[in-house]
């Protein structure tokens, strides 16, 4: 309850700002959805057979996970809150329909008789006693689409519309359960709020909702527009958008890249950290939502190039091969690498490497019929990972799936005895885990470099020379340290990036 409480004190700025980044997505969502499924139901329930097709498109609408509607909507509307905003409004709009049409439906027929006797037209039925009547079955809709949308908005942090989702993928990725818990509390908290507050509205007439809808619909747009939620986050034309993937190293080396630019240009930097996936960065940068991120040489040949049927293994040559190729199909421009090698890699802890005589991955061999193996969705499906285990080593080992985060914590409670890593993970080093050498080669060079689209280049020729002043810097054994210092001491990327340019030089006091 400590850790909980002296988080919270010290990220209390970053806590009230993610609160009220998941209020406006929130709000605006569900205002946008009863607009949309408020008239559509009226609509609708003068043709039953038309009402039928919408029920069942909008639920369909429902049944597609959120984080692969939100990927879908990357290369049509880019990052932020507006593919947010759409997907949410998506996966509200069924329950609001579907209770207001109901609700309409279910008003007496010898009403709608007496009404009709006195001669009312059907706008006159609505105003004076339908939409009244239907009001209790309206407002549970509404009431089940917010907590549902309060709920599904904290993925939003995934595409860097950001939000409570922050701290939880924050907490996964650095293990830290008050971060999480900071993040879950809060947007349950949110829900609670809400469904109290909506069940409230209810009681009023139809007359003060109408005015309390406008009203925060007004508020909610104005908020949004006043911190520019729709557009590129530039505040002028001399500004770089620079992203990076979920964890502690992306965090490190955009925090480099922006204090090397800062330092070197009168250029503005504005990072984007914590993004879920590298095709969520692919498609913003090809789209121009962000201007540069860093990709791995290995990432770019095994993902971002479908079908290369690249198979050398050689650092050098694993670069040139994706800065070339990658620039002939999306026009980007990869930079020079750095030293260290982020491979993908397998690990064991120390001591059940000692037991079973393991110190390469063809020694698995020993224990592949007792052992299991933690490992992440993307690595069991690669083929430069447990499809090359089985292909290159002739592994068939018992896996388990899950989350990065979470297969560190399956090894340690001794779930799992095998996982799959990242070489310059600190986990290796916070755990003294043993790394398995690759004795067949089948990890790809990764090595970090700087991706941007040529325009970008064009425009700012110097940052080729302010960036690669990294080229061939920071080692294995630095980047642990760094990212161990991140995830592990808790302290910022950016104190750590700029202690590493001080001591090298690369930067003045």
């Amino acid at each position: 309850m400590s850790d909980f409480l002296t988080t919270l004190v010290s990220r209390q700025q970053e806590w009230l700002q993610a609160i009220l980044v998941h209020l406006q997505l929130s709000l605006l969502s569900v205002l946008l959805a009863v607009l949309i499924a408020l008239p559509l139901a009226v609509l609708l329930e003068k043709y039953q057979r038309a009402a039928n097709w919408s029920l069942q498109l909008s639920g369909i609408l429902q049944t597609i996970p959120s984080l692969a509607l939100l990927g879908l909507l990357i290369p049509l509307v880019g990052i932020g809150k507006l593919p947010t905003i759409i997907a949410l409004v998506a996966y509200a709009i069924f329950p609001i329909l579907n209770s207001t049409y109901t609700g309409l439906r279910e008003i007496a027929p010898s009403l709608e008789e007496a009404a009709e006797a006195f001669g009312m037209t059907s706008f006159e039925k609505l105003k004076k006693y339908r939409l009244a009547l239907a009001l209790p079955m309206i407002i549970a809709g509404i009431r089940t689409s917010t907590v549902m949308v309060i709920g599904t908005a904290t993925l939003a942090a995934l595409i860097g519309a950001g939000g409570l989702g922050s701290f939880i993928l924050l907490g996964i990725d650095r293990n830290n359960s008050a971060l999480i818990l900071i993040g879950a509390f809060s947007s349950a908290l949110l829900a609670m709020l809400a469904h109290y507050a909506i069940s409230y509205l209810a009681r009023l007439r139809l007359k003060t909702i109408g005015i309390i809808f406008v009203t925060a619909l007004l508020l909610v747009l104005g908020s949004l527009t006043v911190d520019g939620a729709f557009f590129k986050s530039k505040q002028h034309d001399n500004t770089l958008i620079i992203a990076g993937k979920l964890g502690s190293e992306p965090d490190i080396l955009i925090n480099l890249y922006q204090q090397l630019i800062e330092a070197n240009s009168d250029i503005k930097v504005v990072l984007k950290p914590n993004f879920g996936k590298t095709v969520f960065l692919y498609n913003a940068l090809k789209r121009g939502d962000i201007d540069i991120y860093p990709e791995f040489s290995g990432t770019i040949v095994t993902t971002l190039l479908p079908n290369s049927g690249f198979a050398e293994t050689e650092p050098n040559a694993v670069y040139q091969y994706a800065k070339t190729q990658i620039q002939q199909q999306d026009n980007l421009v990869y930079l020079l690498p750095m030293q260290f090698q982020n491979t993908y890699a397998v690990v064991v802890k120390n001591e059940y490497a000692q037991q079973h005589g393991l110190a390469t991955i063809s020694d698995l061999r020993k224990v592949e019929q007792s052992a299991v193996a933690g490992f992440t969705l993307e690595f069991n499906d690669r083929e430069d990972g447990n499809q090359g285990l089985k292909s290159r080593y002739g592994l068939n080992l018992t896996v388990k799936t899950m989350e990065p985060a979470l297969r560190y914590q399956s090894l340690l409670n001794n779930e799992t005895q095998i996982a799959d890593a990242y070489s310059t993970d600190s986990e290796i080093k916070q755990h003294h885990l043993t790394l398995l050498r690759d004795d067949r080669q089948l990890f790809p060079a990764y090595q970090a470099a700087p991706l941007l689209r040529a325009e970008t280049l064009e425009k700012y020729p110097q940052l080729e020379a302010i960036l690669n002043q990294l080229a061939n810097k920071i080692s294995e054994q630095q980047m642990i340290e760094m990212n161990f210092a991140v995830k592990v001491e808790n302290q910022s990327a950016k104190a750590v990036a700029r202690q590493y340019l001080l001591s090298h030089g690369l930067l003045q006091e």
